[in-house]
C-alpha cells in the first residue's frame, strides 16, 4: 500500500489507553496505541493472549469507556478519554504548590485542560450507544470470539439476526423475514434454520449466525474478534473464506483480531503486531513477512508451523525476552517509520540498525 496518503481513513485510533482498576493497582491493558484503518481494507491486529488486542476492539466499539486517547470514525471523534488532561491538571497543581509555576500559569493550564475534558465528555455523550441519533451500531458491528457465548440461547436464529433491525425501528415483519432469510443464505445457511435455537447448531454454524447478525445491519466497519479461534481447523478456512467473500461483495472494512499470524497474512492488507498493550510493528502483510524487524514479530513468525516434516524437525523457535533484546537504559522507544509504511517501536540505535537491515535486503 504505497498510496496510503490517497486512501480514505475510515477509522483512526490516537494514543488509545484502556486501564482497569485492580485494587490499589491499575492494569494497563492498552497503553498508547495508534493506527489508521483505510476504507475497504482488512487490517490485522495480532499478538499473544493477553496483549490487549481484544480490549482494543471492544474499546473502539465502546463496550468500554476508554481511559485516554481518542478514536475517530469518518473524521468524527466517537471515543474520548480524559486521563491525559486529568494528569496535566494534577501535575500543574503539584508544580504550583512547589512554587515552580505562578498562579496565572496554573489558571491557564487549568482552563485549557478543563475545556478539553468538557469537549471529550460532550463527544462521549454525543456518540453514546443509547443515543438514537448517533447510534454507532448502524455503522460498526462486532463478531465475537465465542459464538455460543455471544448468542442468546432463549432466542431463535430469526430473532437473533433480526434484533438489530428491530432496534433500528423497522416494524415490517415481512421485510424483516426476507432480510433474515437473505442473510442466512448469504452466510451459507438455509431458511429452515431461522426457527431453530443456537444450541442446535455446530460451532461453525453458530459463528455464521453471528456474522449474519452483524452483516444484516449493512455496516461499513466490522470488528472481527478472533472469529475462528474457537472453531475446528477445517471450519476455520470456511469462515475466513466467507468473511473474505463478504468484504469483497459488500465493500466492508474489517479490523481482524487474531493470534495466528499465518491466518492474518492470508486475509489482511496490513498487519499491526501488539505486545503488552503496545503496537511494536506495523506494515503491509507482504512487507511484515518479508522483513520482520522487531524481535517479538520474529518470535511470532518462528512459531508458525510449516507442512514440511524436515523443516519442522529443524525449526528453531525464537524466544523474545524484552530485557535481553532491548537496551532502553539511555533512551526509550517510540514508533518510527523505518521504511515507507513500515513502523517499528524502537529507539534511535535500533532504528539505525533496522534501517540498515532494510537497505541491505533491498540491494
Amino acid at each position: 500500500m504505497d498510496n496510503n496518503q490517497e486512501k480514505e481513513v475510515l477509522l483512526k485510533v490516537e494514543h488509545l489507553q484502556q486501564y482497569f482498576k485492580m485494587g490499589k493497582y491499575e492494569n494497563k491493558a492498552v497503553d498508547d496505541v495508534s493506527f489508521e484503518v483505510y476504507k475497504g481494507e482488512v487490517f490485522g491486529l495480532v499478538g499473544e493472549s493477553g496483549c490487549g488486542k481484544t480490549t482494543t476492539g471492544r474499546s473502539i466499539i465502546r463496550l468500554y469507556d476508554i481511559t485516554g486517547g481518542s478514536v475517530y470514525y469518518k473524521g468524527e471523534r466517537i471515543c474520548a478519554g480524559t486521563r491525559k488532561y486529568e494528569d496535566a491538571i494534577k501535575a500543574a497543581y503539584d508544580a504550583h504548590f512547589a512554587k515552580e509555576i505562578t498562579k496565572e500559569e496554573l489558571d491557564k493550564i487549568l482552563e485549557i485542560n478543563f475545556t478539553k475534558i468538557a469537549a471529550a465528555k460532550a463527544d462521549h455523550k454525543k456518540w453514546s450507544r443509547h443515543n438514537g441519533k448517533n447510534n454507532l451500531t448502524n455503522e460498526i458491528q462486532m463478531i465475537f470470539q465465542d459464538p455460543i457465548a455471544s448468542l442468546d440461547p432463549r432466542m431463535t436464529v430469526r430473532d437473533i439476526i433480526a434484533e438489530g433491525l428491530i432496534i433500528r425501528g423497522i416494524k415490517d415483519k415481512e421485510f424483516i423475514d426476507q432480510q433474515v432469510y437473505k442473510m442466512l443464505e448469504t452466510v451459507g445457511l438455509v431458511q429452515e434454520h431461522a426457527s431453530r435455537y443456537p444450541h442446535e447448531f455446530s460451532g461453525g454454524q453458530r459463528q455464521r449466525i453471528g456474522i449474519a447478525r452483524a452483516v444484516i445491519m449493512n455496516p461499513e466497519l466490522i470488528i472481527a474478534d478472533e472469529p475462528i479461534s474457537a472453531l475446528d481447523v477445517s471450519i476455520q478456512a470456511q469462515v475466513i473464506n466467507l468473511l473474505h467473500d463478504l468484504s469483497e461483495k459488500m465493500g466492508l472494512t474489517i479490523l481482524f483480531i487474531a493470534h495466528d499470524l499465518a491466518v492474518v497474512k492470508y486475509f489482511s492488507d496490513r498487519i499491526a503486531v501488539m505486545y503488552f498493550g503496545k503496537i511494536v510493528e506495523l506494515a503491509t502483510s507482504d512487507e511484515l513477512f518479508a522483513h520482520p524487524l522487531h524481535p517479538y514479530t520474529r518470535s511470532l513468525l518462528s512459531a508458525i508451523p510449516l507442512p514440511d516434516p524436515i523443516t519442522e524437525k529443524n525449526r528453531k523457535r525464537i524466544v523474545y525476552n524484552p530485557i535481553l533484546d532491548h537496551d532502553y537504559s539511555k533512551e526509550g522507544p517510540s514508533m518510527r517509520e523505518v521504511s515507507p509504511g513500515h513502523f517499528v517501536y524502537c529507539n534511535t540505535e535500533e532504528f539505525e540498525r533496522y534501517t540498515k537491515e532494510i537497505q541491505e535486503s533491498e540491494q
